[in-house]
């Protein structure tokens, strides 16, 4: 494993332990020439998943695009990183155990504005806003009404 700080080819593994439900294994490994740590993650490899976008056109899933979103909408909120990877792997689960291997943006996004809107009310308006394209501020006040009610 590459060292992400010197670049050395070489490195051990200091500690293990599975995470997730135990569907992930982190490892704490450390640099044999420079001696920092650093975690690395073990996934088991599953069938792809296609995402069908709004347009129609099909792309491979990518889990760092849910994550920058909610890391977009969190930004400047107090929410750990630990709670964000949190909520990605809860989507991803639920991702990966529908039916069918193609899945819509669409569902993808409410999912989403599902756990933002458990954590973060005011990430989950943000990630709405940009989701939802709001035209003007009347469907911002339009959804901020729907919060509040709820």
């Amino acid at each position: 494993m590459k060292c992400p700080f010197c670049n050395y080819n070489g490195s051990k593994v200091i500690d293990s332990r599975p995470v997730n439900d135990q569907t992930m294994i982190r490892r704490r490994r450390e640099c044999e020439r420079c001696k920092k740590r650093f975690t690395t993650y073990e996934r088991i490899e599953s069938i792809p998943l296609m995402v069908v976008k709004r347009s129609g056109q099909r792309e491979s899933y990518d889990r760092n695009k849910i994550y920058s979103g909610i890391l977009k909408a969190c930004e400047k909120r107090p929410i750990s990183v630990e709670k964000i990877e949190e909520m990605v792997d809860q989507i991803e689960k639920k991702l990966y155990q529908l039916d069918d291997k193609e899945v819509s943006s669409v569902y993808i996004g409410e999912q989403v504005m599902e756990a933002l809107k458990t954590v973060d009310e005011v990430a989950y308006v943000r990630f709405a806003s940009v989701y939802r394209r709001f035209k003007d501020a009347g469907a911002f006040i339009e959804e901020l009404n729907k919060l509040i009610k709820e």
